[in-house]
């Protein structure tokens, strides 16, 4: 293990040695002081995860989770300088904790809060508003290519994914959770949004994410798709980039 690997291990591992040859300021043994950085690093990383993913401290519990985070933080590092990829691996490491096992919407949960990061970090893209559509010939607009805003992503769960999330920010008024859901997270202008997309509407999305053009994207919604409803709401959140 080169040297800077022995730090990294040892930094995260409270049962692993000091590294050889790091001494304090008088020149003797760091022991103590690494305890102490490495507590730290350990402190800010959990308070890191704590700010990631506020609704899985709000569904499990603030104790809960401050345990939970620091057996994550320790099995999934930071691999990136910036704090703001950290947690990318919080899934990923939801699915296979045992002591979770009974909460399987959780990983669900975690990819919604880890794509409103992504959205918040995206580039800046202009989509198709309300004016736009108003403007075009309906023949047209139907063999128009679009692409998605960087902001976009779409997460299929099993579970009532949406209204899980929302019902979990400050003062929701809690709506019913009921079956699969499918999500949209866009930023539209400065701040990222989770709604829940119209049955069939994922498939569309799928298909409209490589420019192709709408009327051929339709094909793959199923019988008695919302379109109305599924086209409103790509407009108002600006996912579609023409």
């Amino acid at each position: 293990m080169t040297n800077h690997q022995d730090f990294g291990a040892a930094l995260l591992d409270a049962d692993h040695p000091t590294p050889p040859r790091l001494s304090d300021g008088q020149g003797r043994p760091a022991g103590k002081r690494f305890d102490v950085y490495r507590n730290n690093v350990a402190v800010s990383l959990s308070d890191a995860l704590e700010v990631a993913f506020p609704v899985i401290r709000r569904l499990v519990g603030e104790d809960f989770f401050r345990a939970m985070a620091g057996v994550a933080l320790r099995r999934y590092p930071p691999q990136s300088p910036l704090m703001a990829a950290f947690g990318q691996d919080m899934p990923t490491f939801l699915d296979s904790f045992p002591p979770v096992a009974h909460l399987p919407y959780l990983a669900d949960v975690a990819r919604v809060e880890n794509a409103l990061r992504r959205a918040y970090h995206a580039a800046d893209a202009t989509g198709m508003t309300g004016d736009d559509l108003a403007g075009l010939d309906p023949d047209l607009f139907a063999t128009m290519p679009f692409t998605l805003a960087p902001s976009v992503t779409v997460i299929r769960s099993s579970f009532p994914v949406g209204t899980l999330w929302q019902n979990n920010q400050p003062n929701a008024d809690p709506a019913p959770l009921t079956g699969p859901e499918d999500v949209l997270i866009s930023r539209p202008e400065f701040d990222p949004f989770v709604d829940v997309l119209p049955a069939g509407a994922a498939d569309v999305l799928d298909a409209l994410d490589g420019a192709t053009p709408l009327g051929q994207a339709l094909e793959a919604a199923p019988e008695g798709f919302d379109f109305p409803t599924c086209l409103s709401l790509l407009v108002t959140r600006q996912v579609l980039i023409p």
